[in-house]
């Protein structure tokens, strides 16, 4: 099977992406990754390893890993800050891209770290997460001041490596490849629609933003003041399993990531109270009885959805849910709530599907390859949480099941 003087085109570099790319490079396709983000890995790069005393297959690891392979891939030509314009044809396909301008060259950038120091304005200059693979940062022109009438130029006359350079321009460009695989992932859901005080209140978090905080420490501390969390609330199912939202399906994440995190916390911060708040608990792994049943023993279950979230004079947040054994309203008290969000449709998936001349499911996931429903072109594959919310493992053996299909499309000719 010769299939080494062919070409594909994979767009999204999560872990799904990442592990098309390895895969398809060592069957000797030539492989070119495009991800819209200046940086690898997607949101899994993200998670903070939740091992205490043992492995509990979180699956952070293995992002790494497949970010590493590959980018260490010589037949992997990558391209980040890239959007796809256009594709037409057919076998071979013309891909059309724009490059946005990289302001921060990663090959000479070492994450010193001192542009953030340097940066007055919040937020304009953003973190990579993948640990020995740039970028490890990037500006965001909507934010930087150079860009309102070159105002400011602090953090490159800063630059000990001359790496970033503000006045680069945009690239546009093109190929052609024999198949696409579209791996364009998720996206967190917002929950500042919930009442539960998002954005309004510091100690309310995200699962991401709790996952970030316990990369950057090893304690939970409140944002608002600094202080190591002692009570802490995890509420499931925010953005999914809500008809209401028109987001019926379950994340299948949530519950593994936020019980892990839990135990990890509480192995951090012996003193840590923590309660969760579920609809019911989704199984996962094959320790699962064992570890849930550790987990009741430690954390107190709650299985309610609150209603409300409120702040109360002492900085302290206030719980309101229904008890369903008490049949009454009821009120917990916590230093920092967490909100495990659902996996929603990426908007990219909308974007490929006009691109493509394709289309999305009823919930806005991109179809699987050889649906009957929505059938694709031929030579475009999908692959990941673009078709549905997947673990990190889902995502990874969904992968290998497309370059298996695609490497015979690739032989057939």
């Amino acid at each position: 099977m010769s299939i080494d003087h062919k070409h594909a085109t994979i767009v999204g570099a999560g872990v799904a992406g990442l592990t098309a790319a390895d895969l398809l490079a060592g069957w000797g396709v030539n492989v070119t990754l495009f991800e819209k983000t200046p940086f690898l890995g997607g949101h899994a790069i993200q998670l903070n390893c939740k091992a205490a005393d043992a492995c509990v297959k979180c699956g952070a690891c293995v992002a790494e890993d497949k970010l590493l392979r590959a980018t260490r891939q010589a037949k992997v030509e990558i391209h980040t800050g890239t959007q796809i314009e256009t594709i037409s044809g057919r076998r071979p396909y013309r891909v059309a891209y724009r490059t946005h301008s990289p302001l921060v060259n990663a090959d000479q950038c070492n994450g010193c770290g001192i542009c953030f120091h340097k940066c007055p304005v919040p937020g304009a200059i953003l973190q990579g997460m993948a640990p020995r693979v740039g970028p490890y940062v990037a500006i965001r022109r909507d934010l930087c001041r150079y860009f309102d009438n070159a105002a400011c130029t602090l953090c490159r006359d800063a630059c000990p490596q001359d790496a970033i350079h503000l006045s680069s321009q945009a690239q546009s460009g093109g190929l052609q490849t024999d198949a696409i695989v579209v791996t364009t992932g998720f996206a967190p859901y917002n929950p500042s629609r919930k009442p539960y005080g998002y954005d309004r209140f510091p100690n309310v978090l995200t699962s991401l933003d709790a996952e970030r905080l316990l990369r950057e420490q090893p304690m939970i501390k409140r944002p608002s003041d600094g202080r190591t969390a002692r009570r802490v609330a995890f509420i499931q199912c925010v953005g999914s399993r809500d008809v209401q939202l028109g987001h019926p399906w379950c994340s299948k994440i949530c519950c593994g990531s936020s019980l892990r995190m839990a135990r990890l916390i509480q192995s951090r911060q012996k003193e840590a109270q923590i309660t969760f708040f579920y609809i019911d608990v989704q199984t996962f792994g094959k320790d699962f009885q064992r570890f849930f049943r550790n987990a009741r023993e430690n954390i107190t279950m709650i299985r309610a959805i609150p209603g409300d979230i409120l702040r109360t004079d002492t900085d302290e947040l206030e719980v309101v849910y229904f008890d369903p054994d008490a049949k009454a309203s009821k009120e917990a008290w916590f230093d920092v709530v967490v909100l495990s969000v659902g996996l929603i449709p990426s908007a990219g998936n909308d974007q490929m599907a006009r691109i493509l001349d394709w289309t999305t499911d009823e919930s806005g996931f991109m179809p699987l390859h050889g649906s009957e429903r929505y059938p694709a072109p031929p030579g475009i594959y999908t692959a990941g949480a673009a078709t549905g919310p997947m673990t990190i493992a889902e995502s990874v053996s969904s992968a290998e099941k497309t370059v298996f299909d695609m490497v015979q499309y690739l032989a057939a000719g």
